[in-house]
């Protein structure tokens, strides 16, 4: 690994701050009434961003009265206007999207060519719900029990109230992607970003505002999970969480006793598949990009790597010099390769999971180490071999920058380990034949699976459902599925000229006698 070129006018241990006005003018949207605030730190430098106000239970109550206000009159908003919004914010968006990736690496820490991402990614969340929202939520016509005489139409109505609680890894993408859809069909959100990441969530909020949102129809609290999450369940009619799968399962358990609905996505330990017909380059450096983009704490990355024995030494050869070409940095310009994890308790974690597995005998092919001289929580991307199943990395998420290799010699044994373990969101597969690599695909116990390609090939096609089997989550965002959750179905049936039930006097078993030939001659017919 190299470090990054220095680059005075994107150094963050230069003079680089954001305005106090800048940061108060963000953070006024919170609703909060404590007086409290905690202090935020930039995993650049340790160098404080700013004192976020934090919310009480009482605040999230009233953040709720708020947003369900509000909501009453978007509900009735035609669904164009809505869509139009998130047009604009669309354009918003990319027009905006150099200030939107300062604030995402000053928070996360991560590299700037990873950051972009979020704005790419929320820009096309915005343009597919906006061009696609008759064709998800409009009324439709569906077949009625009579002929030409049942007349049945289903709409979608919106659940009402929102609750969205995002995590610290994608501040500006997973703060607002499942909020979008939730518009569209007519909800209120009421958010709960990550404490280390809220000023990337409060200008998503801003940018909503500058596209046209009504006020108060997205309402933002701030503290900790487990003093507001309680109270954020018990206002909402419907709940997205994105985070650990022990969190998920405590949320999915308070949304069952109010019955209602919610969306997980949760933990990984996602594999890549390298087949023997793979092409060698285009699979190390897909390697390296699923292994190590945002220093792999992205839900998606990929954490174990089955290699066919047949390119094994060739294939680990390559993906070793390209990890070790990577640049490392602490730089809010685009001339690095990894950046920084976001904080000591994620270094520990990553730190404790690779010593681990080095004292238990797992060989380090590269990296292995952190690098305070560049950053107070930088850890060099790292490549395991001989890791087992007596290792906490085996079978635990690491959630850093770490990936186990392995050998394997049939495409059924890497299919059998590729399902091993209690999750799957998602995984890839590397091969010059995309009708065997999709074949393979319908074998793996994931939400998701990567022909020749990490994680972006299904998570930028927006029209593609997103989310986990297993351990890994519940519901999907994305697709149909991620605007359709946020409705409640609704079916009206209009009977003209005749009831269903006997008529003129007929009789219960002549009545039942003449539905069964009717049933039968709609068959005949071809009906549905």
């Amino acid at each position: 690994m190299t470090d990054g070129p220095h680059d005075p006018e994107h150094d963050p241990r230069a003079s680089y701050a954001l305005e106090p006005e800048y940061v108060a003018a963000l953070t006024r949207r919170i609703v909060a009434s404590s007086g409290r605030t905690a202090e935020v730190f930039s995993p650049l430098n340790g160098q404080p961003i700013a004192h976020v106000p934090q919310s009480t239970p009482a605040d999230v109550a009233e953040a709720f009265a708020r947003a369900r206000r509000a909501q009453e009159s978007w509900a009735r908003t035609p669904l164009a206007e809505r869509a139009a919004m998130l047009l604009r914010l669309h354009d918003l968006v990319l027009d905006r999207q150099e200030e939107i990736l300062d604030l995402i690496v000053w928070e996360s820490g991560k590299a700037r060519k990873h950051a972009f991402d979020e704005p790419g990614h929320i820009a096309l969340t915005a343009r597919y719900y906006g061009r696609t929202a008759e064709q998800h939520l409009g009324t439709r016509r569906v077949p009625g029990i009579v002929p030409a005489l049942t007349r049945v139409e289903t709409h979608h109505v919106p659940k009402g109230v929102v609750g969205i609680i995002s995590p610290w890894n994608y501040p500006f993408t997973m703060a607002l992607c499942d909020g979008l859809p939730a518009l569209l069909a007519g909800n209120a959100v009421v958010a709960k970003p990550d404490a280390q990441t809220m000023l990337s969530a409060l200008f998503g909020a801003q940018l909503l505002e500058e596209a046209g949102l009504p006020a108060d129809l997205w309402q933002v609290v701030a503290g900790p999970g487990p003093e507001l999450g309680p109270a954020l369940v018990d206002g909402a009619d419907y709940v997205c969480f994105t985070g650990s799968t022990a969190t998920g399962r405590i949320i999915a358990q308070q949304c069952a006793e109010r019955l209602i609905g919610c969306s997980l996505e949760l933990g990984g330990k996602n594999p890549i598949l390298v087949l023997r017909d793979a092409d060698i380059e285009k699979a190390a450096e897909g390697a390296v990009r699923g292994s190590f983009s945002n220093a792999g704490q992205l839900c998606v990355s990929m954490e174990r790597m089955y290699v066919a024995d047949q390119v094994y030494d060739r294939f680990v050869d390559r993906f070793v010099a390209r990890t070790e070409a990577m640049s490392l940095g602490a730089s809010l310009g685009w001339g690095v390769d990894m950046g920084s994890l976001i904080s000591q308790q994620q270094l520990d974690a990553v730190t404790a999971h690779v010593d681990d597995a080095v004292a238990k005998g797992a060989r380090v092919r590269t990296g292995g180490r952190a690098r305070p001289d560049l950053g107070p929580y930088f850890y060099e991307p790292t490549i395991l071999e001989g890791v087992t199943p007596e290792m906490t990395c085996f079978g635990h998420e690491t959630f850093g920058p770490v990936i186990a290799l392995y050998r394997f010699h049939e495409e059924s044994e890497a299919v059998a380990r590729a399902n091993d373990g209690e999750y799957g969101l998602n995984a890839a597969i590397y091969s010059q034949d995309g009708n065997r690599a999709r074949a393979l695909a319908r074998r793996i116990k994931c939400g998701t699976v990567n022909i020749n390609e990490a994680f972006s090939a299904t998570f930028g096609s927006i029209a593609a459902p997103m989310g986990g089997m297993r351990q890994s989550g519940m519901g999907r965002r994305q697709g149909a599925e991620g605007v359709l959750r946020f409705t409640e179905t609704q079916s009206v049936g209009t009977q003209r000229l005749i009831r269903i039930a006997p008529m003129l006097g007929m009789s219960g078993e002549l009545y039942a006698k003449v539905m069964t030939a009717n049933l039968r001659l709609l068959k005949k017919l071809g009906r549905p």
